[in-house]
């Protein structure tokens, strides 16, 4: 594999050569700090002091080039905004088209510099991850905290690009004013919900974007499902995507999502009752519910594997799985079987696809609508949700056809069977398996920022991360010797081979954002596979009674993720709407406890909500901060981020469920507060965490 600093400078611009961070300089100051810790001639806090110091440098170096540039900017739009204003008569077209192609010429030197802060930004997050990482520090952590708080902060210059606003606001209310010079006198302040068709805006915007976080609706749920879409793709690769994609082949996937998810949470309003006619304890639903991701947890390693070969195959895999799965969850009521119930449950996890529909979406589909794709993908998801319990709710009926038993407790297998039986129909005929040689010449989309990061610079920037003032040998021989002191082998650059090297890759900062989507999954899962029990015990509610509360639980996904994307993420940053949520979960759990009586249906409805919706918020917010601190070796392969959360989640889930099923020994009547210690106490240490590493979630 080509080195990371030689790709880079087959990229120069000459000109601002010697302005960027001196990735190079920083990599050798490493190796020299670790040589003289090693002999014993420096300490910690020296090696400290003057790695700062250095990265102080680099940061005004670069501050004051930006300043210097934007003020060029500036004349320029300055000596436009002149020749804009001159009274004329009747401007003519071709000098109207002069000031448009002027204007867009500012914009496209102002995208290059926003392309140079944005290199700069993946140089110092990129040179903080080595040094924690070498030297086993939270340097990043302190040096985050004193640099970007301070009032005179220039790390701020570099993260948040303060001052370039305005003059992306200059260009687009002009190049708007001369798109519709027609008698109009209305600028973008007066109609800002009318776009501008610039495709250098639309460029600047995408740049922004990445600069700031910032997002909106379609972002911040598309980062639920851990697909990355901040990307710089070239030409080419939008060529090789559009080969591949084929929009039915997506529907099918995204049809998929919604089944399985309809498929999980179908039974839970009817779990206790099932478990009951069985002759088992009410409390067995945990485990009848828990069966499903018991399964998921070795499905979804086999079909990530499955999926660097096929989709097709693993889609119909996946759909004759769930139709036996579901046949033989119906089954179970008129065998009197217990054991056929749980074996049609694992069955039906076993045929958990989401791993190859996530990464279909990844690999198949183009940029230019992966977002709205992935968007798709957690919308469907969420959908799934909310009608699986009130399709289970419209299920109230009883009847037999033969030997076999149709009632609320099999319907929900006998109507998933058929649905699958369809679907599977639909796949054999409509999907299209992806042309593997195109794959071959095309490099799988990384799915965190990280990645995405390096994409950026390696293949569409073309601007220089390195500086360089020896001669050409010289240069690649310090090159070599960072590159072979900073990496072990060269298999140090390619994707996880195993969750072994997996787990060896997750910093501090990522194992914290694991353990709170594995607390947010907990909690919610808690909350939805005990609700039937705990409300036939307190409140004696009917199954439609429980569907429906279920279901609207689930309808509050997507009005609440449009809230946060729209205008929470904008107002404050990730890590601080990631803290608060994880507080307003625990004090959703401490509502939820049963301490005075009478337990009322207004506590135990207000408390889920909150629970449910405060961790519906921090999934978001989770996911995108995970997506930013994961290595970017996690980007591809098997053993991929998005296989790790579904993991995380899923085991969550089962602990959760074997949770439940545990607590039950106690009896009904102390199954809600033995379910919901082991919830606040991962809670307040999910919280401690976040705290200890919050600085270094930057």
């Amino acid at each position: 594999m080509v080195a990371f600093g030689k790709k880079l400078k087959e990229r120069q611009i000459q000109e601002w050569q010697g302005y960027y961070i001196n990735y190079k300089l920083m990599k050798k100051k490493l190796k020299q700090y670790a040589q003289q810790i090693e002999v014993g001639i420096q300490d910690r806090r020296h090696v400290l002091k003057d790695f700062s110091r250095l990265l102080d440098n680099q940061i005004e170096k670069i501050v004051l080039f930006l300043l210097e540039q934007q003020g060029l900017l500036a004349s320029r739009l300055a000596m436009l905004d002149e020749q804009n204003n001159t009274p004329q008569q009747q401007p003519e077209i071709s000098q109207i088209l002069e000031l448009r192609e002027a204007y867009r010429a500012v914009g496209q030197d102002l995208l290059k510099l926003l392309f140079f802060v944005e290199i700069n930004a993946i140089g110092l997050r990129k040179i903080l991850k080595k040094f924690d990482k070498r030297f086993g520090y939270s340097f990043t952590n302190s040096y985050v905290k004193t640099r970007a708080n301070h009032p005179y902060s220039q790390l701020q210059q570099v993260f948040k690009h303060v001052g370039i606003g305005a003059v992306v606001g200059a260009i687009s209310r002009n190049l708007h004013e001369l798109q519709d010079r027609q008698g109009s006198y209305l600028s973008i302040y007066d109609q800002p919900a009318l776009p501008l068709e610039d495709p250098v805006i639309d460029s600047i915007k995408a740049a922004v974007d990445r600069l700031t976080h910032s997002t909106n609706f379609l972002n911040f749920l598309a980062q639920h499902a851990l697909i990355m879409q901040d990307e710089l793709p070239t030409p080419v690769e939008e060529q090789v995507d559009d080969q591949k994609y084929h929009f039915m082949s997506l529907l099918l996937n995204l049809a998929n999502t919604f089944l399985y998810m309809v498929n999980t949470y179908i039974v839970v309003p009817t779990a206790d009752d099932y478990s009951l006619s069985l002759g088992a304890a009410a409390t067995v639903c945990g485990i009848v519910i828990g069966a499903m991701a018991v399964a998921q947890v070795f499905s979804s390693v086999y079909f990530s594997a499955w999926s660097n070969k096929s989709y097709f195959k693993p889609l119909i895999f996946s759909s004759v799985v769930l139709f036996v799965g579901n046949i033989l969850y119906a089954l179970a009521y008129d065998l009197n079987s217990i054991a056929v119930l749980l074996i049609g449950r694992l069955f039906c996890g076993l045929g958990s696809a989401r791993a190859v529909n996530r990464r279909y979406i990844s690999d198949c589909v183009p940029l230019k609508i992966r977002m709205k794709a992935s968007a798709g993908f957690v919308s469907a998801s969420a959908l799934g949700m909310a009608c699986g319990p009130a399709l289970a709710g419209l299920l109230q009926t009883n009847f037999k056809i033969y030997k076999l038993t149709f009632n609320q407790e099999t319907l929900p297998g006998w109507v998933m069977a058929v649905a699958w039986l369809i679907y599977l129909i639909w796949v054999g005929i409509s999907f299209k398996e992806p042309s593997r040689e195109t794959e071959e010449h095309h490099l799988p989309q990384e799915s965190n920022a990280e990645a995405a990061e390096n994409d950026a610079v390696e293949k569409g920037l073309k601007q220089p991360l390195l500086t360089s003032s020896e001669d050409k040998q010289q240069d690649e021989d310090s090159e070599q010797e960072c590159d072979e002191s900073e990496e072990v082998s060269p298999e140090s650059h390619g994707p996880a081979t195993s969750i072994r090297s997996a787990y060896r890759l997750l910093t501090p900062s990522v194992k914290v954002q694991l353990l709170i989507y594995f607390m947010l999954k907990y909690v919610m899962e808690i909350l939805i596979s005990e609700s039937s029990v705990i409300t036939a015990y307190y409140f004696q509610w009917s199954t439609s009674s429980v569907a429906i509360f279920l279901a609207s639980l689930g309808l509050t996904v997507l009005p609440v993720n449009i809230v946060v994307g729209h205008y929470i993420c904008n107002m404050f940053e990730d890590r601080q709407i990631l803290l608060a949520s994880e507080i307003i979960v625990c004090v959703g759990v401490l509502l939820s406890f049963h301490i005075i009586n009478p337990y009322s249906v207004p506590q135990y409805v207000c408390s889920g909500l909150i629970l449910f919706v405060s961790a519906e918020v921090l999934e978001g917010v989770n996911l995108s901060l995970l997506s930013r601190v994961m290595s970017s070796r996690l980007s591809r392969g098997t053993y991929n981020n998005g296989l790790l959360s579904t993991e995380a989640g899923t085991i969550a889930r089962v602990v959760a469920d074997g949770t439940i099923t545990l607590a039950g020994y106690l009896g009904d009547s102390k199954l809600l507060n033995a379910t919901l210690l082991p919830s606040l106490f991962i809670c307040i240490s999910s919280i401690v965490a976040t705290c200890f590493t919050y600085n270094s979630l930057y």
